[in-house]
């Protein structure tokens, strides 16, 4: 299946807050009740699994949209009796502000606006780096920059968890997100999403390019997500 390069989802255009917060609750509602969200929290607890309980953890959240993973990051923390801080990212200044009200009950969380192509952190300045549903979003040659930075600024590396482009994958989202009475941008956006993700040979590729070290690349057809873990891991 072919990936659509110039589709455009209306998350990506200038879009009014409301409109914007509904749907980015669609995506965390999706994201928590079929696994990706729980995909997600297995391979930072095997990432991490190296780091004694003890000593505190910086996590990046890249994309973080409104917030839910960076909560969801700090619970696991909270239950793992693990000490951590998140810093969530975010272009997009609506959704940075939806991140910070899911963010106000825990302290843990800090949110900033930016760029993946750019991220604000020096070199290894954070133990991981995490993105969910965002590289789809970006063109190959930003996706490219955006793995070569997620690698730069994650002492561990990265782990980005991404749609698994085919065409069952297209019509279980389509499906999704019409018996669920999603909001409208999020029934166009859903499949579009899909057909915009990259393959794992794709992703190989753009890692390639980065110069992404110790790359894996996972595929989880039942959950119809790619798992893509690089960097260091030391």
């Amino acid at each position: 299946m072919r990936r659509v390069e110039n589709g455009l989802e209306m998350l990506d255009r200038p879009t009014p807050a409301a409109e914007r917060a509904a749907s980015l609750a669609d995506v965390e509602r999706l994201n928590a009740r079929f696994g990706g969200d729980a995909l997600t929290l297995r391979w930072v607890a095997r990432v991490l699994a190296g780091l004694p309980a003890a000593r505190p953890v910086r996590v990046l959240d890249v994309g973080a949209g409104g917030g839910a993973l960076a909560v969801r990051l700090v619970e696991w923390a909270r239950r793992s009796r693990r000490s951590i801080r998140v810093l969530a990212l975010d272009r997009d200044p609506d959704s940075a502000r939806l991140a910070r009200g899911a963010a106000a009950a825990y302290p843990e969380i800090a949110v900033v606006c930016g760029d993946a192509s750019a991220l604000p952190v020096r070199r290894g300045g954070v133990d991981l780096v995490v993105s969910v549903l965002t590289l789809h979003h970006l063109a190959p040659e930003t996706a490219a920059g955006a793995l070569g930075e997620m690698a730069r600024a994650g002492r561990l590396g990265f782990v980005v968890n991404d749609l698994w482009r085919a065409r069952l994958g297209v019509f279980l989202v389509w499906l999704t997100t019409r018996l669920l009475r999603c909001h409208p941008i999020s029934r166009h956006d859903g499949p579009l999403s899909v057909r915009r993700s990259y393959s794992p040979p794709e992703i190989r590729a753009l890692a390639e390019t980065a110069r992404v070290p110790r790359l894996e690349v996972r595929r989880y057809p039942w959950l119809a997500r790619v798992i893509t873990v690089g960097g260091n891991r030391s």
